[in-house]
């Protein structure tokens, strides 16, 4: 597959919740009700991103499961971001991130969130967080920020 063919789309079935929960192994309930965007390679579902406990113009988390690097492209990170800041209007999006998950921060890290803090034990088998969080004003990826 060409990594070049990547696109994302709003996709209300259950599809991508489902595709992120099996990866994360979490149940669907879990991430119900959030806006699912899912991350193509082509036709095929390669990604997912679930935006969360959303308060329209305050706030929203973010969850991410993908199964290539190849997901991480500018027009993809634009639907993102711009979802989020744009259309929902809200001023900063969180994620957490399990500690021992280094490329997952590393590369929360390279999209421009910053360590708020750590939450101990909050995973169900004992592990630590990350608290990540940007703010609209530190999106690299709206128009305004560019």
């Amino acid at each position: 597959m060409n990594p070049e063919q990547v696109f994302c789309k709003a996709d209300n079935t259950d599809k991508v919740i489902k595709f992120v929960a099996d990866g994360l192994g979490d149940k669907i309930e879990d991430y119900i009700p959030s806006l699912p965007i899912g991350i193509y390679m082509s036709d095929k579902l390669i990604g997912g991103v679930l935006i969360n406990d959303i308060r329209p113009q305050r706030d929203c988390w973010l969850t991410i499961y993908t199964t290539t690097p190849y997901w991480a492209k500018r027009q993809v990170m634009r639907y993102v971001f711009g979802t989020v800041f744009d259309l929902i209007q809200a001023k900063r999006c969180s994620v957490f991130v399990t500690c021992s998950n280094q490329k997952s921060y590393k590369m929360c890290k390279q999209l421009g969130f910053k360590e708020e803090g750590i939450l101990r034990q909050y995973r169900d088998n004992g592990e630590d967080c990350y608290v990540m969080g940007m703010l609209k004003s530190e999106c690299k990826w709206i128009g305004e920020n560019k």
